[in-house]
């Protein structure tokens, strides 16, 4: 197996204090890679890019997926795409030695940008070298390294396996290196919970450049990169997957109910059954604006589902469950589950499975900025109504919110079991999403403003004391690190949010693994030992 070979180079790094010019940064430090020891054949030299290299610009552009941030003046000064583990280390040395932050991608997808995005000088290390995929079907478990995207893990699995799946989400470009260490979630959620619920092992290169494995790294730090966010604690390398059993054959449908269908009602009803419905049954609502028949402006509420069965089982359960969505048999479509994979990213019918190894979005790039609540008790009818003006107004054209539920497993593990908290008591989770296609910072201001105005409007009907978020969607709006040293009162504005009283012992790990906070962005975990300090 390609992860083998990684413990025999375990050098010993120690922490500089960095005062260094910038000046002194790019020519040194790209020296310090190339001087340091190297234990394969594999140079460094190839997988070195500065902003003098011809390639930088694609190698920079190639993974980001958000284009807020294609254009902005704090680039990395040196990209590093590692082919081997001691060129991360090589980084972790040099970066500590020349005064350099560390940035780390696997995929782009990140909401704010920050894995490669920093007002200080930085260098990325990109994982997009570091994609192989080992399947031990007998076992039902995988060794996938970060830099692979979760539609590379899908592939894998179907390549092997019809009846065998992976918890995690619907974008397949998505890199498995953030995805799962914040956490993880799709329609396998209710159940088998998260993608970090199902990780058994990991590989992850700490601040002295040491690579530990689970046994190594101990149950802490395992337990904060499984929902706590990897860029805090190390650079990880590669996750060890327990694979669920999935049925040969499953069944998809989506139904689109608009206002004038009475859509208010019927998600009134969803937010009473979405949650207790059987494990096997996710129903998730996308609600966006639409165009009636006669050309007038709507909104639409489209109700998408994965059941992990046939036609004939689904259909019973839905009329008495859910009657007031009008199932039917005619709505409904049965395949393979690495099928719904194509079904639910937007994949065309009888699409290969070969799209999956795409690392770039099915329908390109936009400017975009996402926001996220969780509801512990149901939206009245009122809360609904106010909801759906926002969707009127010029800036929602391409805007969306999206209700997905909880329940079955996610009730059964406690907030303590992983970094990730939002368990038992909410009914569904909230992702508000708003894009567009022209640049400028005007026009940027007036969509984001559009989405916190619509943020603001949900305050009264979402969780509280704190105002719970999810990881993943990262949004800098709830709080921010200080570019110095950042006190733990006020990291917690934002940890808490994210991690509610895990945030706690996310504090005690970074205290033991990074006291001197190398590894750190804007909404990194802060050592306890910064406590109080200004």
């Amino acid at each position: 197996m390609f992860l083998k070979t990684y413990f025999t180079i375990v050098p010993i790094v120690l922490l500089f204090v960095s005062t260094f010019s910038i000046a002194d940064t790019h020519e040194n430090f790209v020296q310090c890679l190339y001087s340091y020891p190297h234990n394969t054949s594999s140079s460094i030299s190839s997988a070195v890019y500065t902003q003098a290299n011809s390639s930088y610009s694609s190698i920079l552009d190639f993974s980001i997926q958000n284009l807020r941030f294609s254009n902005i003046s704090s680039k990395p000064l040196v990209i590093v795409t590692p082919l081997e583990v001691s060129h991360i280390q090589a980084t972790v040395f040099c970066s500590q030695r020349h005064g350099m932050q560390i940035r780390t991608r696997s995929g782009g997808h990140d909401y704010e940008g920050l894995s490669y995005v920093a007002e200080v000088p930085f260098v990325v290390i990109d994982l997009i070298n570091l994609r192989e995929i080992n399947m031990d079907v007998e076992n039902r478990t995988a060794w996938v390294q970060a830099g692979a995207t979760i539609g590379e893990l899908y592939y894998s699995i179907s390549q092997k396996s019809k009846t065998l799946g992976f918890p995690a989400g619907v974008c397949p470009p998505v890199g498995t290196g953030g995805h799962f260490s914040g956490g993880g979630y799709g329609f396998l959620m209710r159940k088998y919970g998260l993608s970090a619920d199902n990780i058994v092992d990991a590989h992850i290169i700490d601040v002295n450049g040491n690579l530990l494995d689970r046994e190594t790294m101990g149950e802490d730090l395992f337990w904060a990169i499984r929902g706590g966010g990897g860029a805090s604690f190390g650079v990880i390398v590669a996750w060890k997957l327990k694979l669920v059993p999935v049925p040969s054959t499953v069944t998809v449908f989506r139904v689109e109910r608009i206002l004038e269908q009475n859509a208010t009602e019927i998600i009134e009803k969803w937010q009473l059954v979405a949650n207790k419905l059987d494990e096997d049954l996710t129903i998730r609502i996308n609600m966006g604006r639409a165009t009636t028949q006669n050309g007038n402006l709507t909104v639409q509420a489209q109700f998408e589902s994965l059941y992990l069965g046939r036609i004939d089982q689904l259909i019973p359960l839905m009329q008495k469950s859910f009657p007031e969505l009008g199932l039917v048999r005619e709505d409904c479509s049965e395949m393979s589950w690495i099928d719904s994979i194509l079904y639910m990213a937007g994949f065309t019918d009888n699409q290969s499975t070969d799209v999956l190894l795409n690392r770039t979005q099915l329908n390109g790039l936009s400017f975009n900025k996402g926001k996220s609540d969780y509801v512990r008790d149901p939206i009245p009818n009122v809360g609904l109504e106010g909801l759906w003006p926002f969707f009127f107004e010029d800036e929602a054209q391409s805007a969306f919110v999206q209700f997905t539920p909880y329940g079955a497993r996610m009730d059964e593990i406690s907030e303590s079991e992983t970094p990730f908290p939002h368990r038992s008591g909410n009914i569904f989770h909230i992702q508000y999403g708003v894009s567009w296609r022209d640049a400028g910072e005007e026009e940027a201001q007036r969509h984001i403003n559009w989405i916190r105005r619509l943020y603001s409007y949900m305050e009264t009907y979402v969780s509280k004391s704190p105002r719970a978020a999810y990881l993943n969607y990262r949004d800098l709006d709830i709080g921010v690190n200080s570019n110095g040293y950042t006190s733990y009162n006020q990291a917690s504005i934002w940890g808490r949010k994210y991690f509610k009283n895990n945030f706690n012992r996310l504090t005690r790990v970074k205290t033991k693994v990074d006291p001197l906070n190398f590894l750190r962005n804007e909404q990194s975990i802060p050592p306890l030992m910064l406590k109080g300090r200004k």
